[in-house]
C-alpha cells in the first residue's frame, strides 16, 4: 500500500467553457506525472458540468459536456440539480450512453423503485497494491421537480449512509461525491464518521485547504471551473491533506476554446421559429412589446388569466428577419420552468403590492436559474389596481375568490414572494420560458 492516492476534483462548471482547456491540461499532465511515480490519480466530478444557458449544451442537449468529461478522462461524477432536473427524462436518460466514467448517485430511481441503468450507488477501485478506493455519491433533494419529470428523488444522506454500509467491509478509504451544499456536507460528515472525504458542491463553496470535521475531510472548488481541487491521501501515513489550483494562474492554451463550442451550439440551433417584421426591443426597466407579448403567450400556454414576471429576462433583442431556436435561446437563455400557482384575491393583491418595491429592478440576481444580470422591472399582465381594488382579467377579484397566476419557478423558491413558497402549485416541466415563447410564435405562424 504505498501509493500516494491523488484526487482531483471539479464542480458547479456551469458549462462555463472558458477555463476548460486549462483544466484539462492540467489533469492530462498530472495524470502523467503521478502515473509515472507509480501513484493513484483519480479524477471526479461533482455535478453541474451542464448548463444549458450556453448554446454547445443546449444544442446538445448536454451530450457535448459528456464528451469534454471523455475526453479529459474523469473516473466518475455525480449529477447536480443542472442534469437532473434541466433536462427531460428522455434527455437524462440519453445523456451519458456515450460516457467513459461512471455516474454515482445514489438517490435517484424510477416511479417503481429501479435505479436508472447508467447510475450506480457505489463504485470500488482497487490499486495495484490492493488497496481499495470506494465511491459514494447523491444529489440535491428538488423533489417536486424530479417528481414532475417522472422521476422519484429519496433522501440523499440516508441513500449515502446505505451505500458506506454496502462498501465499508470492502473498502479502505470512502470518497462521497455530494452535490448536497456545504451545510448538508458537514452534517453528513458528523452522521457518518466512515466518510473519509466528501468532495462537495451545489453552493459554489470553496476550501481552499479543506476543512476537517472528525476524521473526514471536506474539499470544494466553488464555481465555473475558477478551481481544480486536489486532495492528496498517504495510506501508510494516514495523512489526508487538500489544496485548490487556481485555473487563472495556468497557461491557456487554447483562446477561442468557448468561441468555437459557441459557433457549434449555434449551428445545432439555426432551426428557423419565425420571421419577425417589428423591432421587438428588450428592456429592462419599462415595459415593451415584446414584454406583452411573452405575458400573452404565458396566458395561453397555461390558461391562467394573469402573470408575473421580470423584464430582466430578456437578454437580446428579437431581430428583425429569421428568428431561429438559437436566437430565442440567446433571449431567453435561463434554465427557468413555467409555474402555476393557486393564491385567493387577498394573496394575489399581496404579490402585486410586493411586486411595486421600487427597489428590486437593480437587484444583482445570481442563482435560482436566473443568467441575467438584474432583475429588472416587474410586468404584471391581467392585473391591475383601481381605487385599491385588485382587478384579474378586467373583473374585480374578491378578497375570498381562487384565482390562478403563471409566473416563474425561480419566485417560488421564497427569496422576493414568501407567500408562493407555500401556495398550491404545479411546476411545467420540461418546458423552459424560451420553450413557451417559441412555441407562441409557431402556434401564429401556423394560424
Amino acid at each position: 500500500m504505498g501509493e500516494t492516492i491523488h484526487i482531483y476534483h471539479t464542480n458547479d462548471l456551469h458549462s462555463h467553457f472558458s477555463n476548460w482547456p486549462r483544466i484539462k491540461n492540467l489533469l492530462a499532465e498530472r495524470k502523467r506525472w503521478h502515473e509515472e511515480e507509480g501513484d493513484i490519480c483519480l479524477i471526479l466530478d461533482i455535478g453541474d458540468h451542464v448548463d444549458r444557458s450556453h448554446p454547445y449544451t443546449e444544442g446538445t442537449a448536454g451530450k457535448g459536456n459528456v464528451e469534454l468529461l471523455n475526453d479529459a478522462e474523469y473516473d466518475a461524477v455525480t449529477i447536480g440539480n443542472n442534469e437532473g432536473i434541466t433536462l427531460s427524462k428522455e434527455e437524462l436518460d440519453e445523456l451519458y450512453v456515450q460516457a467513459d466514467f461512471d455516474v454515482i448517485v445514489a438517490n435517484l430511481h424510477e416511479p417503481n423503485g429501479d435505479r436508472p441503468e447508467w447510475a450506480k450507488p457505489h463504485r470500488l477501485i482497487e490499486t495495484k497494491s490492493g488497496y481499495t478506493i470506494g465511491l459514494v455519491g447523491a444529489t440535491a433533494e428538488f423533489t417536486p421537480f424530479y417528481k414532475r419529470l417522472g422521476w422519484t428523488i429519496s433522501d440523499a444522506k440516508n441513500a449515502i449512509i446505505e451505500a458506506v454500509e454496502a462498501i465499508k467491509g470492502e473498502a479502505d478509504l470512502i470518497v462521497c461525491l455530494s452535490h448536497l451544499g456545504v451545510k448538508e456536507d458537514e452534517y453528513l460528515a458528523e452522521l457518518c464518521p466512515d466518510i473519509d472525504v466528501i468532495l462537495g458542491a451545489h453552493t459554489h463553496h470553496i476550501f481552499h485547504e479543506g476543512k476537517i470535521i472528525g476524521n473526514t475531510l471536506l474539499g470544494a472548488a466553488g464555481k465555473f471551473g475558477m478551481y481544480i481541487g486536489h486532495v492528496t491521501i498517504e495510506p501508510i501515513l494516514q495523512e489526508k491533506k487538500a489544496q485548490l489550483i487556481e485555473t487563472a494562474t495556468l497557461q491557456n492554451s487554447d483562446d477561442t476554446f468557448n468561441e468555437l463550442l459557441i459557433e457549434q451550439g449555434k449551428a445545432q440551433l439555426d432551426e428557423p421559429i419565425f420571421y419577425n417584421e417589428n423591432e421587438l426591443k428588450a428592456e429592462w426597466f419599462k415595459d415593451s412589446a415584446l414584454a406583452e407579448l411573452f405575458g400573452e403567450a404565458l396566458l395561453e400556454f397555461s390558461g391562467a388569466p394573469c402573470a408575473l414576471f421580470n423584464a430582466g429576462l430578456f437578454m437580446e433583442d428579437m431581430p428583425i428577419g429569421k428568428a431561429t431556436r438559437y436566437d430565442f435561446h440567446k433571449m431567453l437563455p435561463h434554465p427557468i420552468n413555467p409555474c402555476l400557482i393557486e393564491l385567493t384575491g387577498a394573496e394575489l393583491k399581496e404579490i402585486y403590492m410586493q411586486s411595486l418595491n421600487a427597489e428590486w429592478p437593480h437587484i444583482e440576481l445570481k442563482g435560482m436559474g436566473f443568467r441575467g444580470a438584474v432583475v429588472g422591472k416587474m410586468i404584471r399582465v391581467g392585473l391591475e389596481l383601481r381605487n385599491h381594488q385588485l382587478f384579474v382579467g378586467g373583473k374585480p377579484a374578491a378578497h375570498d375568490e381562487t384565482f390562478e397566476l403563471i409566473t416563474l419557478d425561480m419566485f417560488t423558491f421564497g427569496y422576493f414572494f414568501p407567500s408562493l413558497k407555500r401556495a398550491p402549485k404545479k411546476y411545467f416541466m420540461p418546458e423552459f420560458l424560451r420553450d413557451v415563447f417559441s412555441q407562441y410564435f409557431r402556434s401564429k405562424a401556423i394560424r
